[in-house]
C-alpha cells in the first residue's frame, strides 16, 4: 500500500506542482473504490443531505448524520486523507464547533473538519486549530447560506467581492486554516488565492489553477437528478465501472485535463 496522505503530502504536492484529487464519498464501499482509484483526499460533504436523502439543501443534515456517514467511510479506506463537513448550525461559536468536531474526529474518524464562512469563522478556526482540530475552510459559493445567497451563483464577479473573497482566504489561514475549498468563483480569482496561499486550495467550480480539484460523488458518475453543475464531468459516461470512472477522474485531474474551459467561470 502506498504511504498514508497527511497534510504534509498535500503541502508537498502544492509545492511541486502536483494536482490533488477529492472526491466525496458516504459510505464505507464507496470510499473503498475511490481509495483504489487513487484519491488523494475523501470529503465527507454533508452534500450527502441531498444526494443521498433527496433534500433541496444541505440545510437539514444533523451532525449525528455526518458523524454516522464519517465511520463508515472511515471504516472503508486507509490512505486517504478524511475530510468531514459540519454541518449548518453546528459551529455558531467556537465552544460548539470544537464540541462538534471533536465528535466528527473521535467518534467518526475525520482527520480534519470543514466548515463554511469568511471573516465571521476566523476566531473559530482559530480556537479549533489552537487545540489540535485540524481545519478546511470553505469560501466562494456557501451552500449552507443559500437563502442568504439567494441561490446557487457564482461569488466574487465584481471586484470589491473578490477582494473580500481574497482577504478571508487570507484571514483565515493566518487563523491556522490548513486547507482551502473554493466554490464557484472565477477562474483568475481561485489562480490568484491558490498562488498568494501556502496551504493547498481545492476548487470545485474555480477554475484550472487551483492546487486540487473535489467533486460530489454522485455529479462524477452521472447519477444525480435533475440538473447537473455546468462544474462537472460525468466520468463514468466512457467507462465500464464506478471504479473505473473514479479512475479517469482521478487521473484527468492528475494531469491537469479536468477542469477544461467548459467548466470554468470568468
Amino acid at each position: 500500500m502506498k504511504d498514508k496522505i497527511t497534510l504534509s503530502s498535500l503541502e508537498r504536492m502544492k509545492s511541486a506542482g502536483e494536482k490533488i484529487a477529492v472526491l466525496t464519498a458516504y459510505d464505507a464501499g464507496f470510499a473503498r473504490l475511490a481509495e483504489s482509484a487513487g484519491v488523494e483526499v475523501i470529503l465527507v460533504g454533508d452534500s450527502l443531505g441531498m444526494v443521498v436523502q433527496g433534500h433541496d439543501s444541505t440545510l437539514p443534515v444533523t451532525v449525528q448524520e455526518m458523524v454516522y456517514h464519517t465511520a463508515m467511510v472511515n471504516r472503508g479506506c486507509h490512505r486517504p486523507l478524511l475530510v468531514a463537513d459540519m454541518p449548518f448550525m453546528s459551529h455558531g461559536t467556537p465552544r460548539q464547533a470544537l464540541d462538534n468536531a471533536g465528535r466528527l474526529m473521535k467518534e467518526g474518524g475525520a482527520h480534519m473538519v470543514k466548515l463554511e464562512g469568511g471573516h465571521a469563522q476566523v476566531e473559530t478556526v482559530r480556537h479549533l486549530t489552537d487545540r489540535a482540530v485540524p481545519v478546511c475552510a470553505h469560501l466562494g459559493l456557501l451552500p449552507q447560506s443559500i437563502h442568504q445567497l439567494g441561490g446557487y451563483k457564482v461569488q466574487g464577479r465584481d471586484s470589491h467581492s473578490a477582494e473580500r473573497i481574497l482577504n478571508e482566504a487570507n484571514e483565515l489561514q493566518e487563523a491556522g486554516a490548513q486547507m482551502l475549498v473554493l466554490e464557484c468563483v472565477p477562474e483568475l480569482l481561485a489562480t490568484e488565492i491558490s498562488l498568494a496561499l501556502d496551504i493547498p486550495v481545492i476548487g470545485i467550480g474555480a477554475g484550472r489553477g487551483c492546487d486540487g480539484q473535489v467533486l460530489v460523488l454522485h455529479d462524477m458518475l452521472g447519477i444525480t437528478p435533475g440538473k447537473v453543475p455546468s462544474f462537472s464531468r460525468n466520468f463514468m459516461e466512457k467507462e465500464n465501472s464506478v471504479e473505473n470512472a473514479m479512475r479517469a477522474f482521478v487521473e484527468a485531474v492528475h494531469r491537469g485535463e479536468f477542469p477544461a474551459e467548459e467548466h470554468c467561470f470568468q
